[in-house]
């Protein structure tokens, strides 16, 4: 039953776009880097013999600021198409309870930041290899720097997709993925435990595993939390 809910929303968001800004959000984060490598390279390559992990320190620096900007704009959106056509009564005709209707809403937008958070790591990599930083790349390091951050914002994800589902407007998911925005901007003002925080730890290297297992157990929590006020909602 799950995976045919999961094959329905892949249908919705066909011809959407989504699969688009999938692709242009890791892009334009490392084309950031194009630009500020291609503009003063000799600057840069001066601030540390560790030309690698200075170049993805650059690139982590803006990842978790396309990452939250990314889960609100997929999770708005998926509600968005819900509200548009009015699928909420065929999908409550299926026989499925409501809770894995919620869930199927969050694997979609969950995928999609899968797939972009790889594609940054392919990006970053061939990228840097034109850069001439060295021939020993620093995999380990790319990877956690590309893919932690995305554990790390699971609670993100699992909250902005528990107020897009319960939401009568999204006006009022979008001010709050706003707000979350803002808050991972200034990130660096904030305790530790403030889950918008936490992309930025994993990206920048600060506790990274730490951020990606919390970021894992709150988000199942909240997740969890979300589809049982989902599934006592009213929200067809």
């Amino acid at each position: 039953m799950m995976a045919r809910l999961f094959r329905c929303e892949l249908l919705k968001i066909k011809r959407k776009g989504l699969w688009l800004l999938t692709v242009l959000g890791p892009f334009g984060v490392v084309a950031l880097q194009m630009v500020n490598y291609g503009m003063r390279k000799a600057y840069l390559f001066a601030q540390s013999e560790d030309r690698w992990g200075y170049y993805l320190h650059n690139v982590g620096a803006f990842t978790p600021l396309a990452l939250v900007l990314g889960i609100v704009i997929l999770t708005s959106f998926v509600a968005f198409v819900e509200e548009e056509t009015g699928a909420w009564k065929s999908m409550a005709a299926l026989p499925a309870p409501k809770g894995a209707l919620f869930l199927a809403k969050f694997f979609v937008p969950a995928m999609l930041l899968m797939v972009s958070s790889i594609l940054l790591a392919l990006f970053t990599w061939a990228h840097g290899m034109t850069l001439e930083l060295g021939q020993r790349v620093p995999w380990g390091d790319l990877l956690a720097r590309s893919l932690l951050p995305y554990f790390a914002a699971f609670p993100i994800l699992a909250l902005q997709s528990w107020v897009s589902a319960v939401a009568r407007h999204q006006g009022t998911a979008i001010t709050v993925g706003v707000m979350g925005f803002f808050l991972t901007y200034n990130s660096h003002h904030l305790p530790d435990w403030i889950i918008w925080r936490w992309p930025m730890m994993a990206s920048l290297g600060d506790r990274a595993e730490m951020s990606a297992l919390l970021g894992l157990a709150v988000g199942a929590a909240l997740l969890v939390a979300g589809m049982r006020h989902f599934a006592r909602k009213d929200v067809i």
